[in-house]
């Protein structure tokens, strides 16, 4: 049970990853609201259709709608892997810091990985240290009031080099949070 009313109330948008959809969030979202959190929304996109500049538009439109329908005028983003990458767009290049209060990214690739050098979906390419996407990311952000949590892993088999999983970016409020020995 929370004590504060207003955290607990606070809408939360989770933000699915490369290959998976809303309902890999199936046993967080059980949990989340055992814990008495009750708003708790998911953003659906494809990647085989989209970038991740369009999954980021889909997420903004989703926010809004879920700030007009609860009254809040912020919500907290929980986002695994790539769609760690599709909340910075919105915040950092839409304007989502104005909604967002605080951002958690689990296993998400900042600074890029070296697996996206053999890919050949456009959106995992995105994901290459230096793609364009990375480069608009590394851009100066002005008056980000969004907060972030990345929580990273040494063994991530998937962000490499795994160093890649923190937020580096000198205009962002970021804790790097490191698990050890998790894949």
């Amino acid at each position: 049970i929370l004590s504060d009313v207003e955290a607990a109330g606070t809408p939360i948008v989770l933000v699915h990853g490369l290959v998976d959809n809303q309902s890999v969030f199936t046993m967080l979202r059980r949990a989340l609201r055992r814990r008495g959190f009750s708003r708790i929304y998911t953003v659906n996109y494809s990647p085989l259709t989209s970038d991740i500049a369009d999954a980021a538009h889909r997420l903004q439109t989703l926010v809004e709608n879920v700030c007009e329908q609860t009254g809040y005028e912020r919500v907290h983003i929980v986002a695994h892997s790539m769609g760690g990458l599709v909340s910075r767009y919105y915040i950092q290049r839409l304007g989502g810091s104005d909604r967002v209060h605080t951002v958690c990214t689990l296993g998400t690739p900042h600074g890029g990985t070296l697996l996206a050098e053999v890919a050949l979906m456009p959106v995992v390419r995105q994901m290459r240290s230096r793609s364009d996407l990375m480069a608009e990311l590394a851009e100066p952000v002005d008056d980000c009031r969004t907060r972030f949590v990345a929580v990273w892993s040494d063994l991530d088999e998937l962000v490499f080099p795994q160093r890649n999983g923190r937020i580096t970016h000198p205009d962002l409020r970021a804790r790097n949070v490191l698990v050890r020995g998790v894949g």
